[in-house]
């Protein structure tokens, strides 16, 4: 069975999620840890985890800001998307990004972003290129668009 968390801070599973993000073998998931860990996710942000027969397997967040500058005046944003390599090929990736949009459109936004460097992932979920962009650790990355609800104000 499947299951997809949208979790805050005191969530049930937010400690085993973050215990989770610090151990997968992706070098940013000690990061998400951190953050989940030191309060920096606030207000309406969120961590949603996806769980297969109880066992947490992967993760992402909804965040105000990523990696562009904010200074760009574009929000929400998808990060940490994560699936342990072990339950890989399961749409679990999917299901995540589906939460987080449904979850940015229940708020009122009418987009939604995700940095990457990825080639061809984001564009399986509905996102389109919109450019490449410098982000806050120098790098450029390409810089996508989910369309969620037009014509609504966001929060």
């Amino acid at each position: 069975m499947t299951e997809v968390f949208t979790m805050a801070a005191g969530h049930p599973r937010w400690e085993e999620t973050a215990a989770f993000a610090e151990r997968c073998s992706w070098r940013a998931g000690p990061e998400l840890a951190r953050q989940m860990r030191s309060g920096v996710l606030t207000d309406w942000e969120r961590v949603f985890a996806v769980a297969e027969d109880g066992r947490i397997a992967g993760f992402c967040t909804l965040t105000r800001y990523d990696e562009l500058p904010p200074e760009r005046g574009l929000s929400p944003f998808v990060g940490f998307v994560f699936v342990d390599e072990a339950f890989r090929g399961r749409r679990l990736s999917g299901r995540l990004i589906e939460e987080a949009a449904r979850y940015a459109a229940s708020l009122g936004f009418a987009n939604l972003y995700v940095m990457s460097g990825e080639e061809g992932l984001y564009e399986k979920f509905g996102f389109a290129p919109i450019g490449w962009e410098k982000t806050i650790y120098g790098p450029t990355e390409r810089l996508f668009v989910l369309p969620l609800a037009p014509g609504k104000e966001a929060p």
